[in-house]
């Protein structure tokens, strides 16, 4: 069978540490079909099988995982799946990390990756995301390593470190995104933003390996003229949703008004009700902090006397973003595994409360049709561990147009083939 593909033959693909599955759900909405998923965590794993039933699931460390074992499962051939998707857990790379040590455990699991496409699944496209923390850690030894292991595996490679906000999605959220083939003839690259935003990189490697003309550092004008987008406001993906109280909410309900925004109606397609519009509940006290901060606003609008002991003694420059409000008309932060005051801004822009599930998710960028499963911590830590669908999405529509590249080329290679036979 050719390495190229052809019209008639349907996208799929296979997610390594998947997760929820955002990369998957980027992927399904360009049309990819997802053939197989490996997850550790089996409550991860459940809300994949909730939302993507066809695909086959390897619930289990992927230590254990076998590409004989996945071949042996599914309808898969060597060198037959079109892309390998999948994001290594970064917790052991992050800035945020108490401890960054060469010798967690977590940090070597992308060798896994490696070794399932060296044992035979032989992907057309490999994609890896993590955080842009890699590029920096053990002084970008890790960061070389897993270029050269793709390198050695066949594959080309080429990486950026990508702003979700530059495609679309209301957050500022910063990811390193590697993208391999091993197709003659393309050379791999990154999606160029469709959007701009304001916020700066202030990381290793955020002048070298970002796209750098998004970036809002020159007028705005100067944006606009380059063609791109302003950005998606929280108000433009949430301000459709029913009020509900801290604490409240249901895991199932009606829209209770008309989508106010094209990015609300996108996320409403294929959506016939809303799951996972719940809030978490806070302490009392919490409450009566968060009714002095005002939108956009901080712990700064807090009075002193309501402040934790620890935030009394802060410098007005320290913590910036803790017990903050959401600004409606900006970006969000980025979306964690908590939406705790005591981590950021994770207040409602006008309502008494932290943002539901569903609103964190809508800010990730899930569409509504997207179900999360388990309890309230777990569905917070699912949205917050997930790559956001509308970056995957402009992922895997860019890896589309470096396909019809490869075909191209295959069609004149044939094409002069058959000329020099006659």
């Amino acid at each position: 069978m050719s390495d190229a593909l052809t019209a008639e033959e349907p996208l799929t693909s296979g997610d390594l540490f998947a997760g929820a599955g955002g990369l998957s759900v980027g992927f399904h909405q360009a049309g990819f079909s997802s053939i197989f998923f490996n997850e550790f965590e089996p409550q991860f794993g459940e809300t994949y099988c909730v939302n993507f039933p066809q695909t086959t699931p390897f619930v289990c460390p992927i230590e254990t995982l076998t590409a004989a074992r996945i071949r042996d499962n599914t309808s898969l051939h060597d060198g037959t799946l079109d892309v390998m998707i999948g994001g290594p857990p970064c917790q052991g790379f992050s800035i945020n990390a108490p401890l960054r040590s060469e010798d967690d455990p977590r940090n070597h699991l992308f060798r896994h990756y490696v070794r399932l496409v060296l044992e035979g699944l032989r992907p057309k496209f490999v994609v890896l995301e993590n955080v842009p923390g890699l590029v920096s850690f053990a002084n970008g030894k890790t960061f070389k390593d897993i270029s050269k292991a793709f390198e050695s595996a066949g594959y080309r490679v080429a990486f950026k470190i990508l702003n979700a906000a530059h495609y679309g999605v209301p957050e500022e959220r910063w990811r390193l995104i590697f993208i391999g083939t091993r197709l003659e003839g393309v050379e791999p690259s990154l999606p160029k933003p469709t959007h701009y935003s304001l916020q700066r990189t202030n990381f290793t490697g955020g002048r070298d390996y970002t796209f750098g003309h998004a970036i809002g550092n020159r007028p705005q004008t100067d944006l606009f003229a380059a063609g791109l987008r302003k950005p998606t406001s929280v108000r433009d993906a949430i301000g459709d949703l029913p009020a509900i109280p801290s604490g409240g909410g249901r895991h199932t309900m009606e829209y209770m008004s008309p989508s106010l925004s094209p990015y609300q109606e996108a996320m409403r397609k294929g959506a016939t009700k809303l799951y996972n519009h719940e809030s978490a509940g806070v302490a009392a006290i919490n409450l009566e902090r968060i009714r002095h901060v005002k939108p956009g606003g901080s712990w700064r609008d807090i009075p002193l006397e309501l402040l934790p002991k620890g935030l009394k003694r802060a410098r007005r420059s320290d913590h910036t973003k803790r017990y903050g409000r959401i600004d409606p008309d900006g970006l969000s932060c980025t979306i964690m595994t908590k939406c705790d005051p005591h981590w950021g801004t994770f207040f409602h822009y006008d309502q008494d409360r932290i943002i539901s599930v569903r609103e964190a998710a809508r800010i990730q960028s899930f569409p509504d049709w997207f179900r999360f499963t388990g309890s309230k911590n777990d569905q917070y830590r699912q949205v917050g561990n997930a790559v956001p669908p509308l970056m995957a999405q402009a992922v895997a529509e860019h890896i589309k147009i470096l396909m019809a590249r490869a075909n191209r080329r295959l069609t004149k290679e044939t094409e002069r083939h058959a000329a020099g036979a006659r």
